[in-house]
């Protein structure tokens, strides 16, 4: 499925599944949990630069791990379909291109390679698949992402608005 407008079709809060399989010590793991993208805007950025945040919180199972997990980091548009990521200190991750609903990216943490497939499959599903490798780490991770709906809050990715019945639309662009 083709995304013309990423930071609009992201915008929400996102129901997360996860599973993991770390190679390195044979475990196999689960995070459940809420991601959200909201705006904000970046304190290095011009006012026009639209951005959003990611906040995933939830609970990891992971070998002898039992407890609260969180992540997050900042999606800023680039052009008008493709998203930078970047690392809560400012430092970039890896591109997002959905024009395709597919985006594979590639990033270097010091000698570990992280390759990240993003795999849009409806207009409330899509699918992120991170393999690392390198010799602090080795593992994959695929997580399924379904969007939570507010009661009669519609969604169109063909647009740029997310309009709900609580009078908030945001318009990206």
């Amino acid at each position: 499925m083709d995304v013309i407008e990423p930071l609009a079709f992201l915008l929400g809060t996102w129901r997360v599944d996860r599973r993991i399989n770390d190679h390195r010590t044979g475990s196999l793991g689960t995070f459940r949990g809420v991601a959200t993208f909201s705006e904000f805007v970046r304190s290095n950025a011009s006012p026009r630069t639209v951005s959003l945040r990611l906040h995933e919180t939830g609970h990891l199972h992971l070998g002898t791990f039992r407890g609260l997990a969180e992540r997050s980091l900042d999606f800023v548009q680039t052009d008008q379909s493709v998203v930078q990521t970047f690392f809560l200190s400012g430092q970039p991750f890896v591109n997002l291109d959905l024009r395709s609903g597919t985006s594979n990216s590639w990033h270097h943490c010091g000698l570990d390679h992280y390759e990240i497939t993003f795999d849009v499959r409806s207009d409330d599903v899509y699918e992120e698949t991170w393999r690392v490798s390198g010799p602090e780490k080795d593992f994959e991770a695929t997580s399924v992402m379904k969007r939570e709906r507010q009661r009669g809050a519609t969604h169109d990715v063909t647009s740029s608005r997310l309009a709900s019945p609580y009078g908030r639309s945001v318009i990206l662009n």
